[in-house]
């Protein structure tokens, strides 16, 4: 499948059948985070796998979604590992963290693995729950598994802003009524 297909077919996959995801694919999940570009390649993620009852049952206390997902990964950084931008002491930690996720969410795409990304959770809880330390950044919970047979897209999915809305050359327009053109 070629990239742009592969990311226009992707889809928040809300509704999961009680098939587990296969180690070897959940390895190759991994790997492609593991692959994903960082800044400077300080590669502070930091990815907590949820794949049993235990572990995926403390998530109703961090976040109110359950889509019987059979395998959820935590992505977080290390802000004692990621790189600060020198200008403004930016971190690019979380940056980094959602490079990973989406490498991930792809790479569980094409191999027919369906996710959903989630970033309303409560961070106090998941560090709470998981016993995070306070070095480590929750930033994306990225909920899996294999798509149930009635599983579809959202009825936005496929609606997209018109390029010309989204990309600009040399400058930004005056004002924000010059991009709803």
């Amino acid at each position: 499948m070629k990239f742009l297909e592969l990311a226009k077919d992707r889809y928040s996959v809300r509704k999961f059948s009680d098939k587990k995801v296969e180690k070897e694919t959940l390895d190759l999940i991994l790997e492609a985070g593991r692959t994903a570009p960082t800044a400077c390649n300080y590669q502070p993620q930091r990815i907590l796998v949820l794949d049993n009852e235990t572990d995926l049952s403390g998530l109703s206390l961090c976040m109110p979604f359950k889509f019987n997902h059979q395998l959820a990964l935590l992505t977080c950084y290390d802000k004692n590992v990621s790189w600060k931008r020198k200008f403004d002491g930016k971190d690019e930690g979380e940056i980094d963290a959602a490079i990973v996720t989406t490498h991930m969410m792809l790479q569980a795409s094409e191999l027919g693995i369906g996710s959903t990304w989630v970033g309303h959770f409560d961070p106090e809880k998941v560090k709470k729950t998981y016993h995070i330390p306070e070095h480590i950044v929750p930033v994306s919970i990225l909920l899996m598994g294999h798509p149930a047979d009635d599983a579809e897209p959202n009825k936005l999915h496929y609606e997209r802003l018109d390029r010309s809305q989204t990309v600009f050359h040399g400058s930004f327009p005056d004002t924000e009524e010059d991009t709803k053109q």
